[in-house]
């Protein structure tokens, strides 16, 4: 329809995660901008929770003409896939008719604030003005709801291309989740100990193998189900044997037997 628009951080190409994309995909900066503004689009219009259903990571690359684009999305955080659909995080807070409002009802209180502020400033006493400065130095200091694009994922970055276990590893925060889709139900978050995930570490950080992100998940999942599958083996202290007790011999002399 139109009129309709989405809403996009005025840096965006500078954001780190599409410096990461456009260095995984060898692609310019404004070209993953322009895809990311596609894929935008294409959910903000087929999708009212944020899911296409149908939509797999190959028919997101063929819709915008960009091969790898929407592995490269999984990677960051910005996009994920299941069985049968598409997936964008928090959807709500970015888009759809209650963001947009959200968006204007801020940019029309912006505007209000700097309309009225010259002719407040006349009225206002130096320590009621010395008061209004402390509170907009406050709010100016609060993240913004646009803070990290149009999916911000700051607690979680997950590496990206192939990579060796380091002693830094561990897997994301959505782990718990993903196993489940992958068969392998790992019971509550985490959903490993500090000692499984050390483990895990110390096996494979001497081998040197590398592997992508999400296939050293799939392979600490399955480590975690086939160690719990094994049978536990409790022994408790054992006794040690009692020693064969020897009867002292008769040193009687029978009678008859006297010299």
């Amino acid at each position: 329809m139109a009129g309709d628009w989405i809403k996009m951080r005025a840096d965006l190409h500078t954001h780190p995660k599409v410096v990461r994309i456009a260095s995984a995909l060898d692609a310019d900066r404004l070209r993953v901008v322009g895809a990311l503004h596609a894929t935008w689009c294409l959910f903000d219009a087929h999708s009212v929770d944020g899911e296409l259903d149908g939509y797999t990571a190959k028919t997101l690359n063929d819709m915008i003409g960009f091969d790898g684009f929407a592995q490269a999305l999984i990677a960051v955080g910005w996009l994920e896939e299941s069985a049968s659909s598409l997936c964008m995080p928090r959807f709500s807070e970015h888009n759809g008719q209650s963001a947009k409002r959200r968006a204007q009802e801020a940019d029309r209180k912006r505007n209000a604030r700097k309309a009225s502020a010259s002719d407040a400033d006349k009225k206002r006493t130096r320590e009621e003005k010395r008061r209004e400065d402390i509170k907009r130095e406050r709010e100016a200091r609060e993240p913004d709801e646009e803070q990290d694009g149009n999916n911000p994922d700051q607690e979680y970055l997950a590496p990206f291309g192939k990579f060796s276990i380091t002693s830094e590893w561990h897997p994301g925060p959505d782990f718990v989740k993903q196993a489940a889709l992958w068969g392998i139900q790992l019971g509550s978050e985490p959903g490993y100990s500090p000692e499984e995930l050390q483990q895990f570490r110390d096996y494979w950080g001497p081998e040197g193998k590398v592997k992508h992100h999400q296939q050293w998940e799939q392979a600490f999942a399955q480590s975690l189900r086939n160690s719990r599958a094994q049978p536990r083996n409790f022994t408790g202290g054992s006794k040690k044997p009692a020693g064969i007790k020897i009867s002292q011999p008769d040193t009687t002399i029978p009678p008859g037997f006297r010299g």
